[in-house]
């Protein structure tokens, strides 16, 4: 948020909680000023002179405390209220004086803190606040000719008693509106803040999310064009195997039914990685272009290995089970997953030991890659490159687990399916 925008920014208003509790309050402290004055009627403590009536002095304890019900709604109106009544209350010698210089410095702080209109509060505080002083001066001005003789009998400090009493007196006082006005900037400035660093935080946010959506579709792209070479190999394969159809079928029909039965084989395998691209082109058709050389695969594994032992890595490498034929968009989504964990590994793991299997199931081929490293949880580009594992793993309706090892480490574990016909395909 820039200065134009600090200047400009209103506090918003006051939830309903909030509202709740200042009802609570404000009634609370009604409560304990009209205690406070019951406790003071009842010592005679009558410090302004003789007080009113007892129906009056409650009228100027209620005036002062009971708009703090309001002052987070309307803190200008509870300013001047409050200010009003307590200046009025002290002119006619109300004797509660305590709770009710509370609720003053509760209004102008509430006025500090929630004031919408910045430079209306400031002037607003300042003018009550010189109000305020300009009273107390006239009251000492109005009892200084009342102070007895023997009022300062005890004095013995080397100030003029009378001159230390009024000193005293505008200290107090400044540092009791002082503080109501500096504690209300302070509040309000620290609400500016908060409501910056959700901003920031909201803003934050929504740049991950679109850093994650830009990496979704990359990946997506890249892994369509994969499967574009794919298909494109698969429908070469098919053209050459019609022309050998054609030549042999008056010849050799035994050898034309083969080339048939692999053309439906092959046109099968090649309808369905059309669908898993098509698929991916639907959700990242706005995709900007970012190539990637393909051509990887099962046959790249042991390459792998060898990088992250030159790497400074002590790596072990195994198959497991009877390795079968696979499409080769399977292929090509194990080697890319197995090569960015590698790559995880090696950038942000501190790990010194890496273990790499494939192993091949019933129906099904797992890349398992794991090393010793912190294991931390995956961010910046480690958690874009998850994305594309995982993007590659749902293309093929596969499973992915990315996560700490129990006993130390990081695992990342993909597996999947094997279509049927890519285990009996013909010679």
């Amino acid at each position: 948020m820039d200065s134009t925008s600090r200047d400009r920014w209103s506090r918003p208003g006051p939830t309903p909680q909030q509202l709740r509790v200042d009802l609570w309050i404000g009634l609370a402290v009604t409560v304990l000023a009209l205690f406070s004055l019951t406790l003071t009627r009842s010592a005679g403590v009558f410090v302004l002179g003789p007080p009113p009536s007892g129906a009056e002095q409650v009228l100027w304890v209620v005036a002062v405390t009971a708009p703090l019900v309001w002052r987070r709604r309307f803190p200008e109106a509870v300013t001047l209220v409050t200010s009003i009544a307590f200046i009025a209350g002290q002119f006619r010698a109300a004797p509660e004086s305590q709770v009710t210089s509370g609720a003053l410095f509760a209004a102008i702080y509430a006025l500090g803190a929630w004031g919408r209109n910045r430079q209306l509060a400031r002037r607003l505080r300042i003018g009550v606040i010189a109000t305020m002083f300009a009273w107390l001066g006239l009251s000492y001005s109005v009892t200084v000719g009342e102070i007895g003789p023997d009022t300062f009998a005890q004095a013995a400090g080397p100030v003029p008693p009378l001159l230390a009493a009024v000193v005293n007196g505008f200290l107090l006082n400044g540092l009791f509106f002082g503080f109501a006005y500096l504690f209300g900037d302070t509040a309000w400035i620290a609400a500016r803040r908060d409501a910056e660093l959700r901003t920031q935080a909201e803003q934050l946010r929504l740049s991950q999310a679109e850093a994650r959506e830009r990496a979704v579709i990359g990946e997506r792209v890249r892994i369509a064009r994969e499967l574009h070479d794919v298909v494109a190999h698969h429908v070469s394969v098919m053209g050459v195997q019609a022309a050998a159809c054609r030549r042999v079928m008056d010849s050799d029909p035994e050898a034309a039914r083969r080339a048939l039965s692999a053309i439906e084989q092959t046109a099968r395998t090649a309808v369905d990685e059309l669908r898993r691209m098509l698929g991916l082109l639907r959700a990242s058709e706005n995709a900007t272009d970012d190539r990637q050389p393909g051509g990887a695969g099962m046959g790249q594994f042991p390459e792998l290995a060898d990088r992250a032992r030159n790497a400074g890595l002590e790596t072990g490498f195994g198959v497991y089970g009877d390795p079968v034929p696979l499409p080769d968009s399977v292929s090509q989504a194990a080697y890319r997953i197995a090569q960015e964990a590698v790559t995880n590994t090696l950038k942000h793991a501190r790990a010194t030991v890496l273990d790499i299997r494939i192993r091949y199931l019933a129906h099904e081929v797992e890349v398992d890659v794991t090393d010793n490293g912190t294991g931390a949880a995956p961010t910046g580009d480690r958690g874009l490159g998850l994305i594309g594992m995982r993007e590659r793993v749902a293309a093929h309706d596969g499973i992915l687990e990315v996560g700490p090892r129990t006993g130390g480490g990081w695992r990342v574990r993909a597996r999947f399916p094997v279509p049927v016909q890519a285990e009996e395909q013909p010679a």
